[in-house]
């Protein structure tokens, strides 16, 4: 992105050749191969282009000179993609999403050291065999647990549901050992899932509207997975057409868990019928819930950590 004066504001500027020239040091760390596979703002991308670049990845990977994959991403939907490549591509060839907070031309742009950071993580040994990966400000997170936790600090990814795998200096360095799932491969991205956030004296007006052109739905709960009890004969009917219902919670941290058994508790929407969200956030388990739906296989509550 760049400031543009006639726009009012920051758009699409560079392509890859030139983010690479931004980065001064960073082909020296591998040699690199530039794709410009599009060049447009990340809240753009709809679902059948998250699943063109799944494609195009996967292509890659199967590439015997192919060392390494960073793809340079817009931060919006950046943990969409990682969670896609992550949940559904398998093989050693690491992977890594990177992107920036701020404009090129802006004093604090942390593009060059993102981009040159995500390099090193893609060319090193250690890296083969973690999956997906996101750089960002020195810090490695698993594809598959990324999510974007500020709107505009540099520092502005995190993992609610996991942890920082490693971290990125002028060498790799992992916590751990890798992190292991295994992949999820429908053949396309078919099936449509809503996002429904409950709201107090919520009466399911939302939920209904979703079901006709939905195939599956997942509720943004309160607390551990409780909503308004007005909402639930809504429920009852998607899961009465076959249609999943998953339920996560708008808490910035922890699981749902159906303890509580009052009209509306989480307790009683699990018993009928109702999946919890698992270590996800409302959008990480709706992209699940979208692969799985498109796979044809059932969500899964829990991964490998």
């Amino acid at each position: 992105m760049q400031y543009d004066a006639v726009a009012g504001g920051n758009v699409p500027a560079h392509a890859g050749e030139a983010l690479l020239a931004l980065a001064p040091g960073a082909g020296a760390i591998a040699p690199c191969r530039v794709e410009n596979w599009a060049r447009i703002p990340a809240c753009h991308l709809a679902q059948a282009d998250h699943w063109a670049l799944r494609e195009r990845v996967s292509e890659l990977m199967r590439e015997p000179a192919v060392q390494g994959i960073v793809v340079t991403h817009g931060t919006d939907t950046l943990e969409e993609t990682a969670y896609l490549l992550d949940r559904t591509l398998a093989g050693g060839t690491p992977v890594v999403c990177t992107g920036a907070m701020r404009t090129s031309d802006h004093a604090e742009w942390d593009g060059s050291r993102n981009l040159t950071d995500a390099i090193r993580v893609a060319a090193a040994g250690a890296s083969r065999g973690r999956g997906t990966q996101v750089v960002f400000s020195g810090r490695i997170w698993q594809g598959r647990e990324a999510v974007k936790v500020n709107t505009v600090a540099l520092d502005a990814f995190g993992a609610p549901f996991g942890g920082q795998r490693g971290t990125v200096t002028t060498a790799v360095s992992y916590a751990g050992p890798g992190s292991t799932s295994t992949a999820v491969a429908p053949p396309g991205l078919s099936a449509r899932v809503a996002l429904v956030p409950m709201v107090i004296g919520d009466q399911g007006e939302m939920l209904d509207a979703a079901r006709a052109t939905h195939d599956g739905v997942v509720i943004e709960a309160f607390g551990s997975g409780n909503l308004p009890p007005a909402a639930v004969p809504a429920i009852g009917r998607w899961l009465d057409e076959k249609k999943p219902v998953v339920l996560a919670s708008r808490c910035t941290a922890g699981q749902v868990s159906p303890v509580y058994a009052f009209e509306g508790g989480g307790a009683r929407t699990v018993a009928m019928g109702a999946i919890p969200a698992g270590p996800r956030t409302p959008s990480q388990a709706r992209w699940e819930l979208t692969i799985a739906l498109s796979a044809g296989v059932p969500y899964a509550s829990g991964l490998p950590a």
